[in-house]
């Protein structure tokens, strides 16, 4: 996985298309993705017609898939995988990672809920599932296997796993100046796993998911203070920051300008002391912190890191 030119695909249905291709154009050429986006078809035409058009070929572009909650039983592994392969019309995916450590009752609901509105658990063992991936990689259909958010008692689970084939590569978790993750990114470090930060620079206000309580990122005064001194942005101090200290970063946007924005951090560089002074920026408090499942046996934010 490069540091840089990451983009994450979230972006609401009939967008993808376009933005994955303007994306291209500017020079990304990493894409993140999910199952749970609802948007792979459109990101793999997209892929496909870039391809078609001599702008890239197949092994420029490196995608990132992901095993949704409900498909965590080694039988439903592959055929999660085929679903995202399938939608992208690709003979494989370049990333495939679990999206959390927490299952859920496997069905047609992806958010399966009882009568009183309360989500519904399945056992968890992750173990398991992370055998199923790796036959997934064994068979060609993924080049390699990571997770995200997972705390570091749980990837010791799987790094200590019996019989072990495919270790994870990257473990995808919130990461940016006000949750600056040290002590996980030191633990990936050691053990060789890429930290991949999602909400690079902040994350929207929506008060049905985001903790609010968090001050906004990008009105931070040393970041803006920064990006003066660069004749850049609060948001891509935030970005460079994380580069800088070997994060790859994938900021969400279905904004043409703010993609194009995005990509402009690999121009300047960040002193020690500007380095030093943004680390210090960390309040160790999450944007996101599906608190709705946080009586998961397997919630992963119990744990400090």
């Amino acid at each position: 996985i490069s540091i840089g030119r990451y983009l994450s695909i979230s972006t609401p249905k009939g967008k993808a298309l376009e933005c994955v291709k303007l994306a291209i154009d500017v020079g990304y050429r990493h894409f993140d993705g999910a199952l749970v986006y609802f948007n792979e078809h459109e990101v793999g035409q997209a892929i496909r017609e870039k391809i078609a058009d001599g702008s890239v070929r197949r092994e420029d572009i490196f995608y990132c898939g992901k095993l949704w909650n409900t498909f965590h039983p080694p039988e439903l592994v592959r055929p999660a995988l085929e679903r995202t392969l399938k939608a992208l019309k690709l003979d494989y995916v370049d990333l495939y990672i679990v999206e959390l450590p927490m299952a859920f009752k496997p069905g047609m609901e992806f958010y399966p809920k009882d009568e009183n509105g309360k989500y519904i658990y399945h056992q968890t063992d992750l173990c398991a599932t992370w055998e199923a991936l790796e036959a997934c990689k064994d068979a060609g259909l993924v080049r390699s296997l990571g997770v995200s958010n997972f705390n570091h008692r749980q990837l010791e689970l799987l790094l200590n796993k019996p019989g072990l084939k495919h270790k994870p590569v990257s473990n995808q978790v919130e990461c940016h100046p006000y949750f600056t993750q040290p002590k996980l990114l030191e633990y990936c470090r050691q053990n060789d796993i890429v930290i991949v930060g999602y909400c690079p620079i902040g994350s929207s206000r929506d008060a049905s998911w985001v903790n609010v309580t968090s001050p906004p990122l990008l009105e931070d005064k040393l970041l803006v203070s920064i990006g003066k001194k660069y004749n850049k942005s609060s948001a891509q101090v935030a970005l460079r920051f994380n580069v800088q200290r070997g994060v790859v970063v994938i900021p969400k946007s279905f904004s043409p300008e703010r993609i194009t924005h995005n990509f402009q951090i690999f121009d300047f560089s960040l002193t020690e002391e500007e380095m030093k002074g943004i680390e210090d920026l960390n309040k160790n408090i999450r944007f996101v912190e599906l608190l709705m499942w946080s009586d998961h046996p397997e919630y992963p934010f119990h744990d400090e890191f």
